[in-house]
């Protein structure tokens, strides 16, 4: 049994949130790049390149690469030989999101309630996942969630009788009616099978896989390759300008669900598409 103090957990979120607005991974960073290159069009081409200059000034100026910094959204695998002491692991959490977000100076979303809409003020409660795993670790991905994108997200429940087609279908047509509004170039993350809470968690999930990696299973790498294929052919391109790029990556992830359904979400990203892992 390894013993970690939770505010361990407060000072590894903490510089997450700060370091996952600043700084986008590096393989989104260097498609973001690459597909300004790919751009023929002069709008286009232009925007993808001030998105460049973008990423590279707020790593220079040491500020967020965007205004809205996002609800913190958190995926902690804790392993089962972990006693943590000191305090409540969810509180330590929030905790670190509250620090990150005044420390580092960074736009405070969240509201307590949803219809009353009063600020927290130092954007907490976070979004918070906890999957017990082998081990005497903590895994913390942090993953701030703005919401222009996250609007732009559907979820359907299809019955055993739809098609492959249907939900590649489906999916390029959710990325249609986002248009202009999710900024992008986007991310899709989709989430296939479990329930209906559980696919809206996958979608959620694929969005933090890395942009280099496709699915594991050919079948549904193919699956995410079409589906990036159909999405860039809609010409909404980077901003909604028209374009190539209307799409960066789409990655797909999978459960078991009911002989009676077949759920789907698609969770939508921008361009700045962020997230941090860290090890405690």
């Amino acid at each position: 049994m390894r013993e970690i103090d939770v505010s361990l957990i407060t000072e590894a979120v903490s510089r997450a949130c700060i370091s996952a607005n600043k700084v986008l991974p590096d393989d989104l960073a260097e498609l973001i790049k690459k597909s300004a290159d790919t751009e023929t069009d002069d709008v286009p081409k232009d925007i993808m390149c001030r998105l460049c200059d973008n990423l590279c000034a707020a790593k220079e100026l040491d500020i967020p690469i965007c205004q809205d910094t996002g609800m913190a959204v958190i995926f902690a695998k804790v392993g089962q030989d972990v006693h943590f002491v000191g305090g409540s692991f969810k509180d330590a959490v929030n905790a670190g999101v509250a620090k990150g977000y005044t420390e580092g100076y960074l736009r405070k979303s969240v509201v307590a309630d949803p219809l009353r809409r009063v600020n927290t003020g130092d954007n907490t409660p976070a979004v918070l996942h906890i999957e017990l795993v082998e081990g005497d670790k903590v895994e913390l991905t942090v993953a701030p969630k703005g919401f222009g994108s996250e609007n732009m997200s559907a979820l359907k429940m299809f019955t055993p009788s739809a098609s492959r087609e249907d939900i590649i279908d489906y999916v390029v047509d959710v990325v249609r009616r986002a248009g202009s509004n999710p900024c992008p170039p986007m991310v899709i993350g989709v989430g296939i099978g479990g329930d209906f809470e559980q696919c809206a968690l996958l979608a959620k999930k694929a969005l933090c896989r890395p942009v280099s990696e496709p699915n594991a299973d050919e079948y549904y790498a193919a699956m995410e390759s079409e589906i990036l294929e159909k999405a860039n052919a809609l010409n909404i391109g980077p901003q909604g300008f028209g374009g190539k790029t209307t799409a960066l990556s789409a990655a797909v992830e999978f459960a078991p669900t009911h002989i009676a359904g077949l759920p789907v979400a698609v969770n939508i990203g921008c361009h700045v598409t962020r997230h941090v892992t860290v090890v405690v």
